[in-house]
């Protein structure tokens, strides 16, 4: 009798998670043998259930010497998400949108002078709203779809999201809604190009920066995307047996903080400098509006690292893990290293240590142990700092809000970095298809996605920014930039003496 309840029991548990009521279950085991297909073992239904408690194949009980699953066989946990998976990536995804607003719109919007803080705020609603249209259209499509059959942009199958459901997509995930999938990818879209305006803050047209974000996302974002995440990306080493460049970018390095860092760099080159830069004063117009929108930052960025495990699982654990020791390590070295040679440990800097250790320890966060989360901290806050503090001084490029200093050099550094610190240990999936380089050569592909990336970005950013440049011009008049964007292009001041 004993055994009855617990076999009872376990049907009942498999039955919930796979959407198959136990009545039915009862009858196909009535019915002729026959008359119906076979059906999953209770064995099977345990170990479909076990797939579910781990981020696992839920088909992998079923499928035969030859990996295929017998024809007729009945799935009960296939295309089901499992409902702590897809909370905890509804969760990331709240928190990934956090990041941008009102995360770095604030931060961005506190570092600028007060003329200019409400244009800041609406670029970033702008290209938020823009690009949520570029994703239904066709970005999630050019990403994560594979109709193409290419290793440098995705497929037609998704435009208009068609088909992206609430059941799972499992080339990506088993056990969490495609939907769900899509919307949290696209608060990745969000924030990238939002990123590049730190760099050219003050000084471009509104109208400017959206053509530029529409075609930059089309040209560069997305073909990215697909070469590092995509299941047959040109760079996905850890899904792809047959990727190119057999790199890993675990949450972003290459795709996000590489791309509008180095695209940033340029795009500021090519603007020129703020009236008066270098002879007036344009001092962060609120430090505590910074401070603020960089707390934000690192809340939201669990959503953004952990989340990139795409389940609730070990390896979330992990990036949850190494991303709150790399950031607290990089905000107090960062501070400290101002102490030592200026005296003071400035809130500017603790927040500017803070967002480089959240870049840096992004592409690594899910293949690292602690000890090499501590270890990218420090780097994060001392390689940052050098090119904030002395090469920009010794180049005169006017990086406003130092997108390049700690995006471009912080996503490089991580992205390296991740090819000498990442370990099996921590994340199983590294055995698969890298397990002859990790600890080995994996340096050497990470520099080879890093060469990629920067090509890429540079290349298409010359390009696209002589275009607009052309099309409708990038900064605005000597007037309007003296009296400051916010009323002069948005018609309202954010602050009414």
């Amino acid at each position: 009798m004993k055994l009855q309840l617990t076999q009872l029991r376990c049907i009942a548990l498999v039955a919930l998670l796979g959407g198959l009521a136990a009545g039915r279950v009862f009858a196909q085991s009535a019915a002729p043998a026959a008359a119906t297909p076979p059906v999953p073992t209770l064995e099977q239904r345990v170990a479909g259930l076990e797939a579910y408690l781990t981020n696992g194949d839920p088909t992998a009980t079923l499928k035969d010497a030859k990996g295929n699953i017998p024809a007729g066989l009945t799935t009960p946990s296939v295309g089901v998400p499992g409902p702590g998976h897809n909370a905890w990536m509804m969760t990331s995804s709240a928190l990934v949108l956090f990041m941008t607003l009102p995360g770095l719109a604030l931060f961005y919007g506190g570092l600028v002078r007060r003329k200019n803080v409400l244009s800041v705020l609406a670029q970033c609603l702008g290209i938020a709203g823009l690009v949520t249209i570029l994703w239904w259209a066709v970005g999630y499509s050019l990403v994560f779809g594979k109709s193409y059959g290419s290793a440098f942009i995705g497929g037609s199958e998704f435009f208009l999201l068609k088909d992206v459901t609430s059941a799972p997509n499992p080339d990506y995930a088993a056990w969490v809604s495609q939907n769900v999938f899509s919307m949290y990818q696209l608060m990745f879209a969000i924030i990238t190009p939002a990123l590049i305006v730190g760099a050219i803050a003050e000084r471009m047209k509104f109208s400017a920066i959206l053509l530029f974000v529409t075609l930059w996302m089309l040209v560069v974002y997305f073909p990215l995307a697909h070469m590092v995440w995509g299941i047959n990306g040109f760079m996905n080493g850890v899904w792809n047996a047959g990727a190119s460049i057999k790199a890993i970018d675990f949450a972003g390095g290459t795709v996000v903080h590489m791309s509008s860092g180095w695209s940033a760099l340029i795009l500021c080159l090519i603007l020129g400098p703020r009236l008066g830069f270098g002879r007036e004063k344009m001092a962060p117009h609120s430090m505590v509006l910074c401070m603020v929108g960089t707390g934000m930052l690192w809340v939201g960025w669990y959503g953004f690292n952990a989340g990139s495990a795409v389940a609730s699982d070990v390896v979330a654990a992990n990036a949850f893990t190494t991303t709150t020791l790399a950031t607290a390590v990089a905000c107090f070295t960062w501070g400290m290293i101002e102490k030592v040679t200026r005296g003071h440990a400035s809130i500017l800097g603790f927040c500017s240590g803070a967002v480089a250790g959240l870049v840096v320890i992004t592409p690594a966060c899910g293949f690292v142990n602690s000890t090499g989360a501590v270890i990218i901290g420090a780097l994060a806050a001392i390689v940052p700092y050098f090119f904030v503090t002395k090469v920009k001084g010794w180049i005169g490029y006017d990086d406003a809000l130092d997108t390049f200093g700690v995006h471009a050099v912080g996503g490089t550094l991580g992205a390296l970095l991740t090819g000498f610190l990442a370990t099996a240990d921590v994340n199983a999936n590294l055995s698969a298809n890298l397990k002859d380089i990790v600890g080995k050569s994996l340096y050497l592909e990470q520099l080879k996605a890093i060469g990629v990336t920067l090509a890429l970005a540079v290349v298409a950013t010359v390009v696209l920014a002589y275009l607009v440049k052309a099309v409708t011009g990038l900064r605005p008049s000597v007037e309007v930039e003296t009296q400051g964007l916010d009323i002069n292009e948005h018609g309202e001041e954010g602050y009414v003496s």
